[in-house]
C-alpha cells in the first residue's frame, strides 16, 4: 500500500518538506487549482510538479480533483468538446507518467459543510455539517459551505446553477455520467490510467439536487457501465460514512478483490443523533467509524493501491491556511495508518 499527501502547490503553507518528513509517505498528490474547468492542462506545468516533488524524495502519480465541467453533469451539447478535452488531459498525464486520476460527479457543490472551524470541546477544530441550516439556507450561500469557496462571483455562479438543475432527476443524471464514462474508460484503459470517482460528499442530496454515488448500490452499477480495470472509484471512508445505512468495512470487502477501489481517503466522522455530523481525529474511538475494520478489510483484501489521510483537525494552534488540510492532524493520521498496518500484517502473520 502507497500511502500519499495531499498538497495544495506552492502556496500551501504545509510544504514539501515538511510532507517528506512524515515517516511512510512515498509521495504527494496534487492538481492545477488555478486552471480554468474545461481547459487542456500544460504537460510542461505537470512535470514541472514530478520534478518539484522528485526533489524531495516523493512521486506524483495521482491526481485528485480532476474536476468536470458542469455542462458535461447537465449533458448540454457543448459536452463533447469538453469530454474531448479531457481526454486528451487524460493521455496527456499518463504520458507523463500519473497512473490514478480521482474526479467526482457531484453537481455543483463537493465536500459541503456548514462550520469550518467547529470547536470541540478539547479546543480542536473541526468541520461540520448541520442538516438544519443547509435545509433552511439560499443556494447562494452555498458558496460559504464549501472549503476553499466564497467569492461573491461564485455565489452568483452557484445560484445560476442550482437553477439549471431544478428538474434534473437522479436517472438523468445517471445517463450522462453514462454517456461520460463510455467516452472517457476506453481512453484512460488505452492510456494505462485508472480512473477514480469520489464519492457524494455527503452521500445524500443538498439543496434537491440529486447525487448518485453514494452507497454500494450505487457503486455496483458504475463498475457495470464500462467493465474495464480503469473504471473504478476512491473510497472516501469519511464521505461513505456520512450515511449510517453505509457498512463502510462490507464495501471494501465487496469491491477491493475486484480491483475496483483504486485509492482510499481515510478519515473518521462523528455522527449526531440528528443526522449532524463533523470530521472527527483518524482514531476508531474519536469518530462512529471502526478505522481498524476498514484496515483489516483492506489488508485482507490484498488492498495495494495509494492511500491518504483525508481532512484533518486543526490542532495546536494552527488554524489557518486550507480548512481540513492542515499538517498536524493529518501527519498522525500518517502515523494511525502505519501502525494499522503494521499491526493487522504482524497479526496475521503470527496467525498463520
Amino acid at each position: 500500500m502507497k500511502k500519499i499527501f495531499r498538497w495544495h502547490g506552492e502556496k500551501d503553507p504545509v510544504s514539501l518538506d515538511y510532507i517528506a518528513q512524515i515517516p511512510g509517505v512515498e509521495g504527494i498528490v496534487t492538481s492545477l487549482y488555478d486552471l480554468p474547468l474545461g481547459e487542456i492542462w500544460p504537460m510542461n506545468e505537470v512535470k514541472r510538479l514530478m520534478e518539484e516533488a522528485g526533489k524531495h524524495g516523493l512521486k506524483l502519480e495521482v491526481v485528485d480533483s480532476f474536476r468536470i465541467n458542469e455542462d458535461i453533469k447537465l449533458g448540454k451539447p457543448t459536452r463533447d468538446k469538453l469530454i474531448e478535452n479531457y481526454c486528451i488531459n487524460i493521455k496527456n498525464l499518463a504520458a507523463c507518467g500519473i497512473k490514478v486520476i480521482c474526479y467526482t460527479f457531484m453537481p455543483v457543490f463537493n465536500a459541503t459543510r456548514t462550520k469550518m472551524d467547529y470547536e470541540l470541546p478539547d479546543k480542536s477544530r473541526v468541520l461540520y455539517f448541520d442538516k438544519e441550516v443547509v435545509k433552511s439556507a439560499d443556494p447562494s450561500d452555498a458558496s460559504k459551505m464549501m472549503p476553499g469557496v466564497g467569492e461573491s462571483t461564485e455565489a452568483e455562479r452557484i445560484k445560476k446553477l442550482v437553477k439549471e438543475y431544478k428538474g434534473v432527476t437522479e436517472e438523468d443524471l445517471w445517463k450522462n455520467y453514462e454517456y461520460f464514462l463510455r467516452k472517457v474508460i476506453p481512453v484512460a484503459e488505452a492510456a494505462g490510467v485508472k480512473m477514480a470517482v469520489h464519492p457524494d460528499d455527503p452521500p445524500f442530496s443538498v439543496f434537491g439536487i440529486p447525487r448518485i454515488v453514494k452507497n454500494a448500490e450505487d457503486m455496483r452499477r458504475l463498475v457495470n457501465v464500462v467493465d474495464s480495470p480503469s473504471n473504478g472509484f476512491t473510497l472516501c471512508v469519511g464521505s461513505l460514512g456520512e450515511s449510517p445505512t453505509n457498512d463502510v468495512p462490507a464495501i471494501v470487502r465487496e469491491f477491493a478483490p475486484q480491483g475496483k477501489i483504486l485509492f482510499v481517503h481515510f478519515r473518521n466522522i462523528k455522527l449526531e443523533e440528528n443526522g449532524n455530523f463533523y470530521e472527527s481525529g483518524h482514531f476508531t474511538e474519536d469518530g462512529s467509524i471502526d478505522m481498524g475494520e476498514v484496515m483489516k478489510a483492506l489488508y485482507e483484501s490484498n488492498y495495494d493501491g495509494y492511500i491518504r489521510p483525508d481532512h484533518g483537525r486543526g490542532i495546536w494552534g494552527e488554524y489557518g491556511g486550507n480548512p481540513g488540510y492542515g499538517l498536524y492532524d493529518r501527519a498522525l493520521g500518517i502515523a494511525y495508518i502505519n501502525g494499522l498496518w503494521e499491526g493487522i500484517a504482524k497479526a496475521s502473520e503470527k496467525n498463520k
